[in-house]
Formats: C-alpha cells, sequence, structure tokens
C-alpha cells in the first residue's frame, strides 16, 4: 500500500511522516522546487519516504500532473493525499483515472473554478455578487457599462490573491485589458469580472470527517485580501461565541457546505463578505484548510491540525476531534508581509508579548528582502490567543507595536 503526496508549501510544517506514523503504508512525495527552496528545505530520504522528487514549475505546469500519473502506475499507489490549492484538481483527476477513494473531480472543480462555483451557488440560492466569464475583451466593458465601477476582475482558478485586481476607473479598466490573455491556453476564458462588494471580509473554516461536519467557525479579517503589499499588520480574530454574526455565519457555511458538497473527510475555508446593510455574500469557497495562520489559529480552537486529521481519516486511521462544539477559547492572527529592503533588525523572541503562542519570522537579519508577491508572503506572523474577541485584540495590538518596535529594514 503506497499513497502518493501531492505538495506546495513547507514540508516542515506538513509533517507527512508523523501524521502517518502508524499508517504502515509507503510514502511517494510529489514537491515544489520552488517551495522548498523558499522555506530553505530539502527533500526527505528515510523511511517512510520510499520515493521523493521535486520539480519546479509546480504551480501551473502540466508536466506535474504527467509526472504524476507516472509515479502512481510506478510505485502502485493505492491513495493519493492533496492539501494545497494548486493540486486539488491534479489530485481528483488522478483519483479519477486510477479508480482511487477520495475527491473526484465533481466536488474539486466546484471548489477550484469560481465559475462554477457562482453557479452553484446561484442555484442554491446562495447569495453571490452579479458577476461574468469575460469570453473577450468587449465582454469587460459590457460589464462595466451595465454594473459601473469599481469593479473585480480574479483568475478563474487563482489563489493566494495573484492577479485580483479592484478596477476603479475607466483608464484601469484599458490597462488591464492591454496586459490580460482573456483566454488560456486551452482557449477557455480564464477570467471572472465581480460587481465590487462594500463590506468586511469574514471567513469559516472546519472540517467535515466521515460526511459531518467535525469543527465549523467564523472570523473576520480587518485588512483588505488583495491589498498585499500594505505595511501594516494584517489582523484576523475569531468571532465570539455569544455575537450573532457568528450565529448566522455558522448557519451560512453550513448552507455552503450542503450545496457544494465534497468528500467524506476534508478541510475548508469559505470567504463571506459582511455588507453594510448587515447581509452575507459568498465570496469564494475551498476544500482545504485557510492559508497564512488560519490552521494554527484552528489548533487553538479546537486542539488539532485542520490539515491533519482529514489526511489521517483519508487513510483510514483514527483520529480525536469529539463532538462538534464551539471553541471554548479565541484566537487570532497577526500578519506582515514583506516588504524591500536589508533587514538590519528583528525584535528578540525571548521577549514575546503575553498571549503569542506562535511567531515566526520568515528572514534573517542580514537578508536582502525583496516585495511580497501575493498575499502569503510573509516576513512574520503571530497566532494570538484569548478569553475572548477583546482580549485577544488587544493582545495582538501589544504584539504588533512590540514587532515593530523592533524592526529595521529599508
Amino acid at each position: 500500500m503506497t499513497t502518493l503526496v501531492l505538495h506546495r508549501g513547507s514540508l516542515r510544517a506538513n509533517p507527512y511522516e508523523r501524521w502517518l506514523a502508524d499508517h504502515g503504508e509507503k510514502i511517494v512525495l510529489l514537491a515544489s522546487a520552488e517551495q522548498l527552496a523558499l522555506f530553505g528545505e530539502e527533500l526527505p530520504t528515510e523511511a517512510p519516504y520510499l520515493h521523493a522528487e521535486a520539480l519546479t514549475g509546480y504551480d501551473t505546469g502540466p508536466h506535474v500532473a504527467e509526472r504524476a500519473a507516472e509515479l502512481v502506475e510506478r510505485f502502485g499507489v493505492t491513495d493519493v493525499v492533496a492539501c494545497q490549492e494548486f493540486d486539488i484538481e491534479r489530485a481528483a483527476a488522478l483519483r479519477e483515472r486510477y479508480g482511487l477513494p477520495g475527491q473526484r473531480p465533481g466536488s474539486a472543480l466546484v471548489y477550484r473554478d469560481k465559475w462554477r462555483m457562482k453557479q452553484a451557488a446561484v442555484r442554491a440560492r446562495i447569495p453571490v455578487a452579479d458577476h461574468a466569464l469575460l469570453r473577450s475583451a468587449d465582454d469587460l466593458g459590457a460589464f462595466a457599462d451595465r454594473h459601473g465601477l469599481p469593479l473585480v476582475v480574479k483568475p478563474r482558478r487563482g489563489a493566494l490573491s495573484v492577479g485580483v485586481s479592484v478596477l476603479r476607473t475607466r483608464e484601469e479598466l484599458a490597462g488591464w485589458l492591454r496586459t490580460a490573455e482573456i483566454a488560456g491556453p486551452d482557449g477557455e476564458p480564464q477570467w471572472l469580472a465581480e460587481v465590487f462588494v462594500e463590506g468586511s471580509m469574514c471567513h469559516i473554516d472546519g472540517t467535515v470527517l466521515d460526511g459531518r461536519i467535525a469543527t465549523l467557525w467564523p472570523s473576520q479579517y480587518q485588512y483588505a485580501l488583495a491589498d498585499y503589499r500594505d505595511r501594516k499588520g494584517r489582523v484576523d480574530i475569531a468571532l465570539d461565541t455569544a455575537d450573532p454574526l457568528a450565529r448566522r455565519l455558522v448557519a451560512f457555511g453550513e448552507r455552503v457546505l450542503e450545496a457544494f458538497g465534497g468528500p467524506e473527510h476534508f478541510a475548508f475555508h469559505i470567504e463571506v463578505f459582511h455588507t453594510p446593510d448587515g447581509g452575507l455574500v459568498l465570496c469564494e469557497a475551498a476544500s482545504r484548510a485557510g492559508g497564512a495562520g488560519v490552521r494554527d489559529v484552528q489548533r487553538v480552537l479546537f486542539g488539532f491540525d485542520p490539515m491533519e486529521y482529514p489526511v489521517r481519516r483519508q487513510l483510514g486511521l483514527p483520529v480525536d476531534a469529539g463532538e462538534r462544539r464551539d471553541p471554548e477559547r479565541l484566537a487570532g492572527q497577526l500578519l506582515f508581509t514583506k516588504r524591500p529592503g536589508v533587514l538590519r533588525a528583528l525584535p528578540d523572541p525571548a521577549a514575546l508579548p503575553p498571549g503569542v503562542v506562535k511567531y515566526t519570522a520568515y528572514a534573517e537579519v542580514g537578508q536582502s528582502v525583496r516585495d511580497a508577491s501575493h498575499s502569503g508572503d510573509f516576513l512574520a506572523a503571530f497566532v494570538v490567543t484569548g478569553a475572548d474577541r477583546a482580549e485577544t485584540e488587544a493582545r495582538i495590538r501589544v504584539a504588533e507595536a512590540w514587532f515593530r518596535a523592533g524592526l529595521d529594514i529599508g
């Protein structure tokens, strides 16, 4: 019995050998060379890894799926594991092709293809922004004529806010059209236009295990996701259990999961606009754990990694998730994206402020840092916990001031 793991990101943060230590199977790993280099990591060489290799051009290259199929056949793979956004469709296609268990293309595409996602939401009467699939440059102008400006354009199968643009003027619209490729290499439309939705962004995260919701709880971003070059600390905090908005978001998340479906075991991340008039409008949903520090916040809220448990259950291993419940403590995250310059100083991690349960710096003193290239390109990240939302936010602000006082970059 052999498991193929498709992995983009840090292997240190996803220790499959520990997660599956009691599995008794071999692991074949196909990873991103760029991501391993980014995190300064090497491919594993010891058991239970039977084979491990890394490919360049991992995110979008068709050669990745081709090589994965070769590995399935060469090693007699019986399961395919995929936890990151770029691997969801690849893994589903492999399972379909070779008759392997797990998520298939039907539900994978609903969570990956934003056009299909919006159509599924409309069928289920879940509110979404007015939108259009762009088949030609004229479609964008016509959409702006109907709905006005600003509007949002985003890749149909994007991730990490890469390519998302808010067009506020006709000049910006024309400029975007001059550089955008409306159709992909296969001739299919690859861009979606949406009406700009005013309001704050919330997200609902959790896990489905054995076909049932095991955990589900909402948080609220206090920043704009697409503005990832904002030099301020980006704050994101779970909502209080007594907050009426939390209860509305819980019900909203349940509706989305019921409408979109999914495999027996998976993590989910659902983004929702909370509009000034109190409405809830679906932005996007994904059948994987949230990025940045969302996983760490979920660990504080519910006591386990939302990426680990679905992997274990997919492979038939036991987990101790317990009964579905509200969180007993709250948590939030504080993120600083990279900015260009030489990093001359960082604050002393031995003097972390109260409530900080995790602090990670993604650059070293003396290093030349480039500007952030996507919403997950961090300089530093904190996970902070508190008895309630107010205490958590107060502690986050102390951590923000501590970091700023000790940071010297330029």
